[in-house]
């Protein structure tokens, strides 16, 4: 347990936390929307600080980032809780354990112990991941600190409903992001995400503005956010406000791996190719189609002359690429190589 970092004391022993977008009022005794923070004796307190619930080796192309050190394999890690209560939510065993049982569970780790493990493992990146890694920001600092000190890549696979101040906290130590884009409709993301568009739409401009690598990913719903009108929206935004060289993803859903959702159909994939070929045709340079293990929409094609120059099965990668430029035309791929 550690005392929370963003949060101000007010009157009759409450708090208000400013970690995220939900900026909770949390009276004596009570916990935060993530469950993970939690007001005693007029002071916030992380409960999460030094417990992890997963970890393990992935390969980058899981986060999914497919534009920064292509190949390599990133040591990730993930406490309980999350700010958000997705009903399509794969991780809620841990995602919502706060909520649901109360119990904070975890295994010891020092920020210094995850930085030791990332070495030995030969890992060139730490990913917060599995889990909103905005809710355990003061353990995600502390370890990206002393990473950055050794040499590692900092990432984080985020919801992106972190608070500007949060935001500002780790953006001197972040080398690349994914934040999923889940809706371009704020009743979307009320009914079915427990969150707002807006602070999302703010923070993915500020981050591409700080020069941090940005990937987006929107996991297409039927029926939640499945309309070409909709996609073609968050398509449009991509290349607006974020840039063409942005890459997105696009991902099937599986209702079975679900939280809440095991009674919707998974998505068509014709819908997911179709979706591609809309941020296609709008102009974005990387449209990648996700778990759809038999098809082409994974590969990196050279946007000025189509030419394959990654190409990736799973996660097994094949590069043709000449250090980030097209192997036949020369033109640049967007990729952060070191």
């Amino acid at each position: 347990m550690k005392e929370a970092l963003l949060y101000r004391k007010l009157k009759n022993n409450k708090v208000r936390c400013y970690l995220c977008s939900h900026q909770c009022l949390i009276n004596l005794g009570k916990r935060g929307i993530c469950g993970v923070r939690e007001n005693r004796r007029g002071k916030l307190y992380t409960l999460v600080y030094g417990k992890v619930i997963a970890f393990g080796v992935d390969p980058i192309e899981k986060k999914p980032l497919f534009h920064f050190l292509p190949g390599s394999l990133a040591y990730s890690l993930a406490t309980v809780g999350c700010n958000f209560r997705c009903q399509n939510c794969q991780n809620w065993q841990i995602s919502q354990a706060p909520r649901l049982s109360k119990r904070i569970q975890g295994f010891k780790f020092s920020p210094s112990e995850i930085v030791e493990e990332t070495l030995k493992n030969r890992c060139q990146s730490i990913a917060y991941t599995y889990t909103e890694p905005t809710i355990f920001l003061e353990y995600a600092l502390d370890i990206m600190k002393i990473a950055k000190k050794k040499g590692l890549k900092n990432v984080w696979v985020s919801n992106g409903f972190m608070s500007s101040k949060a935001l500002e906290l780790i953006s001197p130590y972040l080398d690349a992001i994914n934040i999923d884009l889940k809706s371009f409709k704020d009743k979307t993301y009320q009914k079915y995400f427990g969150g707002r568009l807006e602070p999302v739409l703010k923070n993915l401009k500020e981050i591409k503005e700080k020069g941090i690598w940005l990937e987006v990913t929107t996991l297409i719903i039927p029926g939640v956010n499945d309309q070409e009108e909709e996609i073609r929206q968050i398509a449009l935004f991509i290349k607006k406000e974020l840039g063409r060289e942005t890459p997105w993803h696009i991902s099937k859903f599986s209702p079975e791996i679900s939280w809440q959702m095991q009674s919707y159909s998974p998505t068509p994939k014709e819908t997911i190719q179709k979706a591609r070929e809309i941020g296609l045709e709008i102009g974005l340079k990387y449209v990648y189609s996700g778990n759809l293990w038999d098809d082409l929409g994974e590969n990196t094609y050279c946007p000025k002359c189509g030419e394959l120059n990654i190409e990736r099965k799973g996660y097994i990668i094949r590069r043709f690429d000449k250090q980030g430029k097209c192997w036949k035309c020369g033109e640049d791929l967007d990729l952060i190589l070191e």
